[in-house]
């Protein structure tokens, strides 16, 4: 599976931006989809995450209420929508898919595939 994620770019604290990811080589069916991302000198962290198969969801703490996680079949392409961006989230923002992930949806290393990532910025 190829992945390949665009969307970000700069906005003002408070605006919004919609990521994609889409998916080549191979349909997303089966697979559970992420995002995470890592700002300079942190860690990557798990920002959300959907199964295809069922379309649950899962956010980090952070992210709930200002972050949605969608997909469209059609376009094997999920995409997610931020609003109430802040300057924390700053950071380059990666999409990975894996399957047979289960309890560890939450961690970078359950999932085989990595987008190149795409970087967010926001100003405050």
């Amino acid at each position: 599976v190829q992945l390949q994620a665009f969307g970000g770019g700069l906005v003002q604290a408070g605006g919004s931006l919609r990521l994609s990811c889409a998916a080549s080589g191979r349909t997303f069916s089966s697979y559970a989809v992420g995002w995470f991302r890592q700002a300079p000198g942190k860690e990557r962290e798990f920002v959300a995450a959907i199964r295809w198969s069922g379309g649950s969801t899962y956010y980090a703490d952070s992210m709930k209420g200002r972050f949605t996680f969608s997909r469209d079949y059609a376009k094997n392409t999920v995409y997610l929508q931020m609003n109430s961006l802040k300057p924390e989230d700053t950071a380059v923002y990666y999409c990975a898919a894996g399957r047979g992930i289960s309890s560890t949806i939450y961690r970078a290393g359950a999932y085989d595939y990595w987008g190149q990532g795409t970087q967010v910025t926001v100003s405050s």
